[in-house]
């Protein structure tokens, strides 16, 4: 048994060093050799991405302290690289540089995956919360007047990302507090909708235009905002679906299930409020 011991406890070190060299190099953030900089990421994150599905000792591995903090670490490294790339397209004077935006969709495609590697490891929260910290500077960057029309690759990329996001927190997944979903809502609901009408419009002018949303994004990211608002308190219920019922495109996203369900709650309370108030008037019986 104290060998088996040994032995077990050998494997489960070896499998921890390769799961981190792993984690480590498998985005463009890492400190490695530029020539071999792109097959060592598709072979980290193919590495990451095994063992995840099919290694007998990650359960043991991904529970270690250790590599949640380098987990981490990398998480906070690939947002910090994607916002300093970002926020540099308003101190270029060509906005429409290819170098930048191809540095800028790479990052952001590390995030994607960084995403799908941190669902299998319970620690998607970290991704959600960075994302919802940064998202306002981030539209402040993405709808400046001068990227009107350009970069719309990197649009439609930005609303994919975030509907991961809104899936996490809209199907439980991820649990934040009321305001946090709040304001995750309030910022991303009007660009998600300006930038959906845009990409129709685009595309009918042309068809050429690659850029649009696809139907499966567009069911994905309505799917979770509508659980996302059905969840909230009542009175931010009621301001979210005043401001959709106000907009001049109320056809996407469609939150009339929203609306419903909403309507449906607020009777119910107000019947239950009816109710308690009648007979907490009702005179007392002699008996009583």
């Amino acid at each position: 048994m104290p060998i088996f011991s040994d032995i077990q406890e050998t494997e489960l070190s070896g499998t921890k060093e390769v799961f981190l060299s792993a984690i480590r190099f498998a985005t463009s953030t890492a400190d490695s050799f530029p020539q071999f900089e792109d097959d060592l990421r598709t072979s980290a994150q193919e590495q990451v991405e095994f063992m995840l599905e099919d290694d007998e000792n990650i359960p043991l591995v991904i529970a270690d302290d250790e590599i949640k903090v380098e987990t981490r670490i990398v998480v906070s490294k690939i947002f910090s690289s994607f916002e300093n790339e970002l926020f540099s397209l308003i101190l270029v004077p060509d906005v429409a540089n290819e170098e930048i935006e191809k540095k800028i969709m790479l990052c952001l495609s590390d995030l994607e995956w960084m995403h799908n590697t941190l669902l299998k490891m319970d620690l998607v929260k970290d991704f959600v919360s960075h994302w919802a910290n940064i998202s306002s500077n981030l539209l402040k960057v993405i709808e400046d007047k001068r990227l009107d029309s350009v970069m719309w690759g990197l649009k439609i990329k930005l609303i994919e990302v975030t509907s991961k996001v809104l899936e996490a927190v809209g199907y439980g997944t991820v649990v934040l507090p009321a305001e946090s979903r709040v304001e995750l809502l309030k910022t991303w609901i009007p660009y998600i909708r300006k930038m959906k009408s845009l990409s129709d419009k685009m595309g009918k002018m042309g068809s050429a235009f690659p850029y649009k949303m696809s139907e499966d994004l567009c069911q994905c990211v309505e799917g979770a905002i509508v659980s996302l608002v059905s969840a909230l308190p009542s009175n931010d219920q009621a301001e979210i679906l005043a401001d959709w019922i106000s907009a001049e495109q109320v056809k996407y996203p469609d939150l009339s299930e929203a609306f419903e369900i909403w309507c449906y709650r607020t009777k119910s309370a107000k019947r239950r409020l009816d109710e308690a108030l009648t007979a907490s008037a009702m005179p007392l019986s002699p008996s009583t």
